[in-house]
């Protein structure tokens, strides 16, 4: 019996739910609810992100008992039911460990091209079903005992709990390890080669110390209803189409619907991929302008503001910057697009255009650092012989400069981090207090009321692993004179602090609130002129509230899944050690297999790691005495902060003075965030990324629920996964041989020449600004 034939009970949407929709709002309305987090399926109520009211007293009480979550986007992809199948077994622990290191080594060794490419989680999800299946036709079904543990290398059908906890043990494998930019920067920048044991040390580390978090997040971040986590979602639909007979009278099958979406993004992605690179970015101004270079900064993509610039490659809208435009809510994708018109089309070219930070000098949209006059800053020429900064010679050859845009957001992120604690306090407060007060009280939707069964990962568990990995982490950064031990400390503390308040954001919106600019603005003042004590401490601060996050959301897709929350904490830990040991391994391999990586070698120039060291230079190397001191032209940037701290106030009032207007839909934290992956992003992502959404999650949602419920996630996975495994085809089959399309106008990617050189608008002949 194959798996996808497995006695799994399908779910079908019925009218119940939308009418226990429907008597929610009006019980919601007529109760005190605290907090505002996201409205329910675009009805007129405001929720709490646990939906509990709270009575004068203190005690809770639970919403009404349902038979689905009140989400519709929960509803269209989760079964709201749990199917007694196995999920840690021999099959999963294998292939899931087996993935764990293919994935960690091809990651990682595309981390250093120009143009890096990432094999995720859809690229397992499909290899690893007919892996699964064929080992359930051929492995013998004897049982074992061990240790009083009964056994059997094949336990019947490959079933869907299988299949997930696999790719829970990749997902540790999907992205390169943070410390890896440590490795390279160290070793290539700052000329202090770095061995594999500090790298690993450092890895395990910071890699595994937010797991010890991960046990105070369940309650707060996993069981709560409206703590969605949409990217999950996308992932539980892909699960579901393979194992389930899913079929609607008079409509295409989910799986044939998926299979026909995939196989046509894998033939389409050929096109922007290989055949015609020009359909990735097509700038309509420069295209019209192809002499002025005002019109090519506010039109190039990857050089520019992205104005009039339109994409038909599926990689650059669904990209690793802002995930797939159909698993997001339309109201946060509302504050995204908000923020970012308002900085890169209005603030932007206003302040750009009028020279303000002597601007006009740099390129529009850049993360490189320069001199006054629109040179690239050369650190050795103000280095001393052990790495830190000479004042002298930085007095000597000058201040760094940053691009307008550059430098505006790092204001926004002063903004955000202060927002995010400012707005988490007024809106959701009293319900972490209350949530913390009574635990496992009140579960607002099945899922969790069903996850109950299953006996919780034991708290000693989580003291070993931190115990175990302070003490690696203190010895990578003693030992080797990366940071002060008490610095570590209070890196891993600011990311504990913020854990909650990010993570509702990362839950609500799929993005993420960085710590990092946060951690190098502190630790630049502590450790000036340091830049490997700045990076380190960055590493500890970010990561480890990043991997705490990492296993909630596979903790809330094992939620999802009704695995049990052991089985998801084992298969989470056994990849990571796996994938580090992987990374680190491959990392100084390449380091020292490759002449002119990450410098002189255009192939493997390390985009990643030049961001990193950029990063290393403002913060640590120069450090924010010396950018913010009185009379740098970026000194007026420390006024975020107060800004940050002062909005969310009257926001908050407005919303709860107006609960039913528009104001319930406005998200300060996701609004301040959104744009700190900007720049690397190309600009012009957003813009269709943000049409896309509107189209699934306003129009089709609105006027055709039936549809958007059936096959909206089903083609959000057929599309990633059809870009994912055309990608990697290209890649080994015709990039990598060096295969080459003939020169034609489809292969013109450089529509834009006059951006693209790294200059300033005041270092051309042709434009003259105005007097």
């Amino acid at each position: 019996m194959s798996g996808r034939d497995s006695p799994l009970v399908t779910y079908h949407h019925d009218e119940s739910s939308d009418m226990f929709a429907n008597y929610l709002e009006h019980t919601v309305e007529r109760s005190e609810v605290s907090g505002f987090a996201m409205p329910l399926d675009d009805e007129k109520v405001t929720l709490s992100p646990w939906r509990r009211n709270s009575l004068s007293d203190g005690r809770v009480v639970s919403a009404a008992p349902t038979e689905d979550s009140p989400y519709s986007m929960v509803r269209s992809a989760v079964a709201p039911r749990d199917t007694h199948v196995p999920s840690l077994t021999f099959r999963s622990v294998v292939l899931g460990l087996f993935f764990s290191v293919a994935l960690g080594f091809a990651n990682q060794l595309l981390w250093f091209k120009a143009t890096p490419i990432t094999i995720g989680g859809f690229f397992v999800q499909i290899v690893s079903f007919p892996m699964g299946y064929l080992m359930s036709r051929i492995l013998p079904t004897r049982k074992f005992n061990t240790f009083g543990y009964t056994w059997t290398f094949n336990p019947g059908p490959f079933s869907i709990k299988e299949h997930a906890i696999i790719s829970i043990f990749a997902a540790s494998a999907a992205t390169s390890a943070y410390s890896i930019d440590i490795l390279v920067v160290e070793t290539i920048y700052y000329n202090r080669p770095m061995g594999f044991l500090p790298a690993i040390l450092i890895t395990l580390s910071s890699l595994m110390l937010g797991y010890s978090y991960a046990g105070l997040m369940r309650e707060l971040l996993v069981y709560p209803a409206a703590m969605i986590w949409p990217s999950s979602l996308v992932s539980v639909t892909l699960f579901r189409t393979f194992h389930e007979k899913t079929s609607y009278l008079h409509h295409v099958s989910r799986l044939r619907f998926f299979w026909i979406a995939f196989g046509c993004m894998f033939v389409y992605n050929i096109l922007p991929g290989f055949v015609m690179p020009v359909l990735t970015f097509v700038p309509a101004l420069c295209l019209a302008a192809p002499n002025n270079v005002i019109a090519q900064q506010v039109g190039d993509a990857f050089h520019g503001l992205g104005v009039l610039n339109f994409t038909f490659d599926w990689s650059v809208i669904s990209s690793a910057y802002f995930s797939s435009p159909i698993a997001i809510p339309w109201y946060m994708a509302c504050n995204m697009f908000a923020a970012f018109v308002l900085t890169m089309w209005v603030i932007t070219p206003a302040a750009y255009y009028s020279d303000v930070w002597g601007s006009g000098n740099l390129p529009i949209y850049s993360n490189s650092i320069f001199l006054a006059n629109g040179s690239y800053y050369d650190t050795s020429q103000v280095m001393d012989t052990k790495g830190h900064l000479d004042p002298q010679k930085y007095a000597e050859y000058g201040p760094i400069r940053m691009p307008f845009q550059f430098a505006y957001v790092y204001g926004l992120s002063f903004a955000g981090i202060v927002t995010l604690v400012v707005y988490t306090a007024l809106n959701h407060g009293r319900d972490i207090y209350n949530r913390l007060r009574h635990l496992n009280v009140g579960d607002d939707d099945v899922h969790a009321r069903l996850m109950r069964k299953y006996l919780e990962v034991p708290r000693w568990w989580y003291a070993i692993t931190l115990v175990s990995m302070l003490a690696l982490g203190i010895t990578a950064c003693e030992v080797y004179g990366l940071l002060p031990w008490y610095y570590m400390l209070l890196a891993i503390t600011i990311s504990f602090i913020f854990l909650v308040p990010v993570g509702i954001v990362q839950a609500l919106s799929n993005q993420q609130p960085g710590l990092n600019v946060i951690t190098e603005f502190l630790i630049g003042y502590l450790r000036a002129g340091d830049p490997v004590a700045n990076i380190t401490f960055k590493l500890y601060g970010y990561i480890t509230m990043t991997q705490t996050l990492m296993l909630v959301s596979d903790q809330k897709l094992g939620h999802y899944m009704k695995i049990p929350p052991r089985h998801v904490f084992i298969a989470q830990v056994l990849g990571t050690t796996t994938c580090g040991f992987v990374q680190c391994g491959v990392a100084i391999w390449i380091l020292r297999a490759i002449e002119g990586i990450c410098t002189t070698n255009e192939v493997w120039s390390c985009a990643s790691a030049r961001t990193f060291y950029s990063a290393s230079v403002i913060w640590g190397l120069v450090g924010p005495q010396r950018l913010f001191q009185n009379g740098s032209p970026y000194s007026p940037l420390f006024y975020m902060f107060l800004v940050g701290a002062m909005l969310p106030v009257p926001v908050w009032y407005l919303q709860q003075r107006y609960p039913n207007s528009l104001w319930r839909y406005v998200h300060l934290p996701v609004f301040f965030t959104v744009l700190g992956n900007m720049p690397p992003a190309p600009s012009a992502s957003m813009t269709s990324w943000f049409f896309v959404c509107f189209v699934f999650q306003y129009l089709i949602h609105r006027y055709r629920y039936g549809f958007w419920q059936r096959y909206a996630f089903s083609l959000s996975a057929a599309l990633d996964s059809g870009v994912a495994l055309s990608t990697i085809l290209i890649y080994f089959v015709l990039i990598l041989p060096n295969v080459h399309m003939p020169d034609y106008w489809g292969t013109k990617t450089r529509l834009c020449p006059l951006a693209a050189n790294g200059g300033g608008y005041k270092n051309y002949q042709d434009f003259q600004p105005r007097t």
